[in-house]
């Protein structure tokens, strides 16, 4: 089945910016995370999330993924369709032996050269306050790894791979056609040693001659503060081992944070709603309010209306690169009580006929006395 497009994964313009990009995954992440979403399909939808938030917000991969879609323009010639891949055309090989007789051929990879281990990709959760902290753990991976009974030659203990006495170690096979161009010689990857330049006599019965084998490894995290939804970090080397004796890949964690109940994060910035009294609004006073440094006191002047804002400077999120810490944002909302004694609603009463049932504030005034003319049509 052909992948989705990563916007539409996303639910997002083409033209959308980082933090489009971002908000509508951490929104969807949210909805499909596996830990949250028991749904059938929900966790093979979180892994097609996850894919398109790793390209768009990388801007190397969105530029390189906008010019050629989910193509590779690194295989060649498939994306023509694969009208030609494997074609006979009488005689001649497949298209990449046309395009090496008449172009002068390319340079084909050698089989025994060292290459780089693949890279491994990990989900993480964690609590609001673990990703605002950091913390150190231990994770297990599983990855294939070499095989200790034959030291990851894929031969049996006392024996060794033998060069391929078919093409003679190369991992390569001429063959010589005649064509109406003259005859030519044609190279195809030896299918007696899969283009190896060796042949296993007697496989080794732990890994049964792929020289690897499936293990648990136990590796040691350290996740720094301030690491938020959807962000990544690289462990480098703990991928899978390299091939010919490359280097191995690199491991990527990516990091699902869980909602708090009573905070909100915005960056390195913390926003919460604290409740008031009609009492403390209109006198003023001095609470206690959390935050993820602990309790702190603020104070509320006199006259405070519900939408207010306050900023403790420092209690937010310390920055994950280290550039300081970010502020909490208080949002006050008066409350209106349900249930009043008697003599609390005398006590109103005597204020509401005090009062004349006006707003006593200059800007309520003035809303009060536009919203008078409005009834008269003035």
């Amino acid at each position: 089945m052909a992948k989705r497009d990563y916007y539409e994964v996303l639910g997002i313009d083409r033209n959308a910016t980082k933090d489009e990009i971002k908000k509508a995954y951490r929104k969807l992440s949210k909805k499909y995370h596996p830990d949250i979403n028991k749904e059938p399909g929900a966790d093979e939808k979180f892994k097609e999330i996850t894919e398109a938030y790793e390209v768009l917000s990388d801007d190397q991969k969105r530029a390189h993924y906008d010019q050629f879609g989910h193509a590779d323009p690194n295989q060649g010639f498939g994306g023509f369709g694969g009208g030609f891949d494997g074609a006979d055309f009488g005689g001649f090989g497949g298209f990449e032996d046309i395009f090496n007789t008449f172009f002068g051929g390319g340079r084909r990879r050698d089989p025994n050269a060292p290459r780089q281990g693949a890279d491994l990709q990990f989900t993480m959760t964690l609590s609001f306050e673990e990703a605002c902290f950091g913390k150190e753990t231990d994770i297990e991976i599983p990855r294939e790894e070499s095989c200790d009974t034959c030291n990851g030659t894929g031969a049996k203990p006392g024996t060794k791979p033998e060069t391929c006495g078919h093409c003679g170690g190369t991992g390569q096979i001429s063959m010589e056609q005649t064509t109406p161009f003259g005859r030519i010689v044609n190279k195809r990857v030896c299918h007696y040693c899969q283009g190896t330049g060796k042949q296993i006599k007697e496989k080794c019965s732990t890994c049964r001659g792929t020289g690897k084998v499936k293990k648990r490894r136990k590796i040691h995290v350290k996740i720094p503060a301030g690491i938020d939804d959807g962000q990544q970090l690289r462990v480098a080397g703990q991928g899978e081992p390299g091939i010919n004796g490359g280097p191995p890949g690199d491991l990527y964690i990516v990091f699902h944070v869980r909602p708090h109940e009573f905070f909100e994060r915005d960056g390195d910035d913390i926003y919460c709603e604290i409740p008031l009294t009609f009492a403390q609004a209109a006198l003023g006073d001095e609470i206690e309010v959390p935050t993820l440094h602990g309790k702190v006191k603020l104070k509320i002047p006199a006259g405070t209306q519900t939408g207010t804002n306050f900023r403790l400077r420092g209690k937010g999120v310390p920055n994950v690169r280290g550039y300081g810490v970010g502020d909490q944002h208080i949002r006050v909302r008066v409350v209106t009580p349900t249930k009043l004694t008697e003599r609390q609603q005398q006590l109103l009463q005597e204020f509401a006929e005090i009062s004349g049932n006006v707003p006593q504030g200059e800007q309520e005034q003035s809303f009060f006395s536009k919203m008078k003319r409005a009834f008269k049509g003035e």
